[in-house]
């Protein structure tokens, strides 16, 4: 508890101070009673409630909680503006050579320079100002108000005050200059004149009511005065719409059966998906989509950018919707357009039967419509005299005219087909052919490549010195390759490719297939 200082105290007398802060506690003992003679709340913490040391407290106190330091020296005046102590007659020594007064310099002077000062000329001398000093405290010197005197607003109002008499007085002139004019032009003008200001006093009438529902509506939103009813109490039903105290909210409307033209609250979320809460929402989320896309927009960090980026976005979407609706009633055009059919067409008689069965079938007359494609039926192209996918062979669509699988291939009619014929019976056997040899393989004479990739003809023969020199052209051909720098300024180029050349470049050939094409060369 409070006590003065903390000494030596025995087990035993440590556990009948625990004993009586208890009971001080529970209201059993009376409170401590500190040097005022003031009772101290048991339920202070000792860490409060204990003086520090160096205090030197001999009694229990709360003094040390305290504003203890306060000096009786602050004050909260301020200056007298413009009080004088004293008006001389004559200049004194030490007194300002401007205005002679004792209170500041010539350098400190605020009256205009005189031409001659008070020390030469010894006229109009001024009076000696008050001077004071304050020690202002903590709050005086942070006082925006010290020294503001109130009855300076007077000012103002009657300054506000001239101003509004000034402006009746200008109407009224202007009122009386309409109806001597009015007078002059005759009674057509003055009809005239009368229906014209009949039309300005309604205007202004008009300004005069939306001015005063507009404020009335800032009041009515931001305010709410005692005599309105609070949300939570606009329907007591406990399965009403939910009111949020945290946030004062209230999305739902707690009254959903009332009319709504008597319905002065219709919930939150009434005001949130109306009037302008709707477009800066939508305004918010094209900012987000337009940040997300690559656009440097943000629509707190500028407002004004997103707003106008939003409307530029808003007139081209308009534009190229209104293009691409051209585009296609130029194309297809407009059936709402068109002239209507007359109503003799419309709901005129036929002589055409058509019978029906119980189930709604139609046994006579009118033949059910054959279902139609929505692509080109019966066209028939590069000749063909049958549509693609008249014919089927081997999981493979084709034209039954010519039997080709090829979508766009032109036709060439029974020919094509004895043609396609003879080719298949060729391939079965060559295929044959081949499988008989592979059964039984008879020993042939190894044969050396050709140049032009075919078998070597018994006639052909190589130049041994050509062959060397091609592969050297090759080898240096290659070089170049490698090197752009190996290749000379003036290049005579030599089409003509002989045998020894192709043959060399058959030799030289890199075979990317071979597993063995690093160790070749």
């Amino acid at each position: 508890m409070a006590t003065a200082s903390v000494a030596f105290k025995s087990r035993e007398d440590h556990r009948k101070q625990i004993e009586l802060e208890e009971a001080r506690k529970a209201g059993l003992a009376p409170a401590e009673v500190d040097e005022d003679g003031k009772e101290i709340n048991p339920h202070i913490p000792q860490y409060m409630s204990s003086a520090p040391w160096y205090l030197n407290a001999e009694r229990p106190s709360l003094k040390h909680q305290r504003k203890w330091k306060s000096d009786p020296n602050y004050t909260k005046s301020w200056y007298d503006r413009g009080a004088k102590i004293f008006q001389a007659d004559k200049y004194r020594k030490g007194a300002c050579e401007n205005c002679g007064a004792m209170t500041h310099d010539a350098k400190s002077c605020m009256e205009r320079p005189r031409r001659v000062g008070a020390k030469w000329t010894n006229k109009h001398i001024a009076p000696d100002e008050k001077i004071e000093t304050f020690e202002l405290d903590y709050d005086g010197k942070r006082d925006r108000w010290n020294g503001y005197d109130a009855s300076t607003y007077a000012r103002v109002i009657e300054r506000y005050e001239a101003r509004d008499e000034a402006r009746k007085k200008y109407l009224k002139e202007q009122q009386l200059k309409k109806l001597e004019k009015s007078n002059e032009n005759g009674d057509e003008d003055d009809e005239r004149d009368e229906d014209e200001e009949e039309d300005d006093l309604r205007v202004d009438e008009a300004k005069v009511d939306e001015s005063k529902q507009m404020d009335f509506a800032k009041v009515e939103k931001n305010l709410r005065i005692r005599e309105d009813t609070a949300k939570y109490l606009l329907n007591l039903d406990v399965n009403s719409a939910h009111y949020d105290p945290k946030t004062r909210s209230m999305r739902e409307d707690p009254l959903p059966d009332a009319d709504p033209n008597e319905k002065f609250y219709g919930g939150d979320n009434q005001y949130r998906n109306s009037g302008q809460a709707l477009e800066f929402k939508e305004l918010n989320i094209h900012a987000w989509e337009a940040f997300d896309k690559g656009q440097d927009v943000h629509m707190q960090a500028a407002p004004s950018q997103a707003e106008l980026l939003y409307k530029n976005f808003k007139v081209m979407k308009e534009k190229l919707k209104s293009q691409t609706k051209d585009t296609i009633v130029e194309k297809y055009g407009n059936a709402a357009d068109e002239e209507k059919l007359p109503r003799e067409l419309l709901l005129g008689q036929s002589e055409r039967q058509v019978e029906y069965d119980r189930a709604g079938r139609i046994i006579k007359g009118q033949e059910a419509a054959i279902p139609r494609s929505k692509y080109e039926e019966d066209v028939y192209i590069n000749n063909h005299t049958t549509v693609w996918g008249s014919w089927w062979r081997d999981h493979q669509w084709g034209y039954k005219c010519c039997k080709q699988t090829i979508r766009n291939s032109y036709c060439t009619g029974a020919a094509g087909i004895e043609a396609a014929e003879a080719a298949s019976d060729l391939m079965k056997a060559n295929i044959a052919r081949k499988e008989a040899a592979t059964e039984d393989p008879t020993p042939t004479e190894e044969k050396k490549l050709a140049t032009w990739g075919t078998d070597i003809p018994d006639d052909l023969v190589l130049d041994d010195n050509l062959l060397a020199e091609a592969l050297k052209k090759e080898d240096q051909r290659k070089r170049e390759e490698k090197d752009e720098r190996k290749r000379k300024y003036n290049v005579r180029w030599n089409d003509e490719v002989t045998p020894e050349d192709m043959e060399a470049y058959r030799m030289k050939r890199v075979h990317h297939d071979d597993p063995m094409k690093d160790f070749l060369h």
